[in-house]
This record gives structure tokens, C-alpha cells and sequence, in this order.
């Protein structure tokens, strides 16, 4: 008798997750015609339907959802069946895939892995460099071990460690008036045109909570597609903005043009921690990579 393929099963598991056929495809990281091709398969193989396609998505039939739960089951069954062995009890060893947001990445990455390779050289590791919806989408259905995101961040079933604070540091061009002004505060950002990272990226949001009280609807109306396009627009005159001091003094490139200060009462714009499954297996090596990240970019 025929049976199912974890990669079947995990095509599975990922639609019901993400109710989004386009989503699925992205947190297995294949393209959507091979995920549907592969449910397709598995309608066949037990002769029932499994999901139907919405306007807006998709949504697992009663039978998908029966499925999709034992299917889930078994893939975590099996993930811990490949650690354990792999591992045979050790920290860190065999493959590990970690994902980290484009405003940690390359910050903190380098560091860490470099530390990471020369204390546990068992260690494979994978990085994958994506926004914080769809690295949580992919530790749901593992196709991630664990990923390095901004806190606060609620997604149910996931679990976070907080490593340390990110305090935001206020730039603009050097030209700017409140590049020279003593005694910097959020409310200096009234009237202000705020840059801002585009939709999707956390850090949009964290910085949102900090300036909209200020600067009002003038908070994100220009954005950017990541840090350092930010920068050069803010080199070349436009706007205000909030930086992360993280990416500030772990490589990222600031024009000459551009002047960074400090506000005079930090201001804490984001945690930066590590996330996992609820009940992975790999919650031990998540935890060692935190505390290793923290140590190295910490000290």
C-alpha cells in the first residue's frame, strides 16, 4: 500500500498553518505549482479532498484538518527522531537552520557564526535571511530550527528568548536642524517627515510605536526598502529617521552626510531575541545560540 512522504505531509501541514497556498510554498521554500502538485498527489493517494481553494487563500476540509494534525504529529516525531541521533545527546551538533531578519543579519551573523563553528565544529549550520512573518511561518512548519527576530512579537505556538535591548538612535542629514540641537527627545520629532522602513519589516513597526506619538500621521510616509537605502536617503536630505544601534555599530555603512546622535534618555526601540517551536527539540541548541550571540555581541 502506498503511504504519504514527509514531504507530502509537511506541504500539508504548511497550508493549514498559513491558510495560503503562496505562503506554504514560501515557508517550505519550494514554488507554489511544486506545493500544489504535491497536495494534489496526496488527495489522490487517500482518495479524499484536503483543502479548497478561497478567493483569499485556502482552507483545509475536515479531512485536511484531521490530516494536518496527525501529519504535524508525525513530522515532529520524526525531527526529533533526526536530532537525536544526529546529536546523540550533545548540544549543537548535525545540521541547524537558522533564520535571522535583514535588520539582524548582517549585524550579528558573521560574529556568531564565526563563534559558533570554532566551539561546536559538528555544527552544519543554514541561514536564512527573511522578514519576521515568514521565518515564523517556516519554524511552524520547521522548516526552520529557530530564527533571530525583534521582540515583542506574538505568533501562537512560538516560542522567544530575549538576549538583549536595541536602543534606536536618531539620524538625519548632517544639513539637518536637529543634527546640531542639544538635549534630543522623541518629541523633537513633531512636524517631522519620519523614514521608515517599508510594510513587512518589523522594525517598521517598532519604530512606529516610538515616533507616530510625536510625529502623528507624518510618522512612515516615506519608505525604504532596507537600512542601508534608508541611510542614503537620508544622506541626500530626506527626512528624519530612527536607526537601531545594533546595525549602527556592527557594520552599518553611514554616509558621511549623515549625522547619528544619541537621545539624551535612551530610547529602547526593540528587543532582538531568538524564536522557536513550542515543544521542538531544538529549544536546548536555540537557547546555546542566544547565549552565545548575547556574549559575543554583548560581551
Amino acid at each position: 500500500m502506498a503511504i504519504p512522504t514527509l514531504r507530502q505531509l509537511q506541504f500539508l501541514t504548511a497550508l493549514g498553518e498559513t491558510g495560503s497556498f503562496s505562503r506554504a510554498a514560501e515557508a517550505c521554500c519550494v514554488t507554489q505549482p511544486t506545493l500544489s502538485a504535491g497536495i494534489k498527489e496526496l488527495e489522490e493517494l487517500l482518495g479524499v479532498k484536503l483543502a479548497d481553494r478561497e478567493a483569499r487563500g485556502a482552507r483545509l476540509t475536515h479531512a485536511g484538518d484531521l490530516a494536518a494534525a496527525r501529519a504535524s504529529a508525525l513530522l515532529a516525531d520524526t525531527h526529533a527522531l533526526v536530532q537525536a541521533v544526529q546529536s546523540a545527546g550533545a548540544l549543537l551538533t548535525g545540521p541547524f537552520h537558522l533564520g535571522a531578519i535583514p535588520t539582524i543579519a548582517p549585524f550579528v551573523l558573521p560574529q556568531v557564526v564565526k563563534a559558533l563553528s570554532s566551539t561546536y565544529p559538528a555544527l552544519r549550520l543554514y541561514l536564512r535571511e527573511d522578514k519576521t512573518s515568514r521565518l515564523i511561518d517556516q519554524l511552524k512548519t520547521r522548516t526552520l530550527d529557530a530564527a533571530l527576530i525583534g521582540l515583542p512579537w506574538d505568533a501562537p505556538g512560538i516560542e522567544t528568548l530575549s538576549l538583549f535591548d536595541d536602543e534606536f538612535l536618531f539620524a538625519s542629514s548632517t544639513s539637518h536642524p536637529l543634527a546640531k540641537k542639544n538635549g534630543l527627545s522623541p518629541d523633537d520629532l513633531v512636524g517631522e517627515d519620519i523614514l521608515l522602513l517599508e510594510d513587512g519589516h518589523c522594525l517598521r513597526d517598532h519604530a512606529l510605536s516610538i515616533c507616530r506619538p510625536a510625529a502623528g500621521d507624518r510618522a512612515g510616509q516615506v519608505a525604504a526598502t532596507s537600512l542601508g537605502t534608508l541611510v542614503n536617503m537620508l544622506a541626500g536630505g530626506i527626512g528624519v529617521s530612527l536607526l537601531p544601534r545594533l546595525a549602527v555599530d556592527h557594520g552599518l555603512a553611514i554616509s558621511n552626510d549623515v549625522a547619528v546622535r544619541e537621545f539624551t534618555t535612551p530610547v529602547i526601540g526593540r528587543q532582538v531575541g531568538i524564536a522557536w517551536k513550542a515543544g521542538s527539540p531544538c529549544e536546548a541548541d536555540a537557547r546555546k545560540i542566544g547565549e552565545i550571540m548575547k556574549a559575543v555581541i554583548v560581551g
